[in-house]
């Protein structure tokens, strides 16, 4: 039998609680050790903070995109406007789910909206510049790292309580042809 499509769809308010869910059972405590994207060696607390969910959500040239199988929620990413390109970040899989196709499914749709919809030609994301497996997993999609490094917000809980003093961002970016 084969298996149901991906269905993409723009979040709304009433998604925020599954939303939620989601990208904290993909970073954060030991549910998230079932995946490969696990933060909870790294930061403790929130990933996302609700009113930051519902600003991107409600902000123009901000979209929150949602893949689901059959009405279940699998994945979620948010894409924005910044700086003249495309910005990727909110990327959550579901944990049980990982490394069956659908983190790469949900990087194209967003790649696609920004590319084809919005018809801006340059992808931007931030990484922790410690996790080296997931900015090899970006490499391998054609992201390149730029070697510029941001601060992470340490001091702001409603982005995580580091448990570590040396996270810093790094800025990787994508050409979209």
């Amino acid at each position: 039998m084969p298996t149901p499509p991906l269905v993409f769809r723009d979040a709304t308010i009433a998604d925020i609680p599954a939303v939620i869910a989601l990208v904290t059972s993909a970073y954060r405590g030991d549910a998230s050790r079932a995946g490969w994207t696990t933060e909870a060696d790294l930061l403790d607390g929130n990933r996302i903070d609700p009113g930051v969910l519902q600003g991107d959500i409600e902000r123009a040239s901000s979209r929150v995109l949602l893949a689901s199988r059959e009405g279940a929620l699998l994945g979620c990413a948010h894409v924005a406007i910044e700086e003249g390109a495309g910005y990727f970040g909110m990327f959550a899989v579901d944990p049980q789910r990982q490394a069956s196709g659908l983190g790469k499914a949900i990087l194209a749709e967003a790649e696609r909206v920004v590319r084809d919809e919005w018809k801006l030609s340059m992808m931007r994301m931030t990484v922790i510049d410690l996790r080296e497996d997931l900015i090899a997993w970006y490499q391998r999609r054609g992201y390149r790292r730029t070697g510029i490094k941001k601060p992470f917000p340490a001091v702001d809980p409603r982005f995580g309580i580091p448990k570590r003093d040396d996270l810093r961002f790094e800025i990787l970016e994508r050409e979209l042809g």
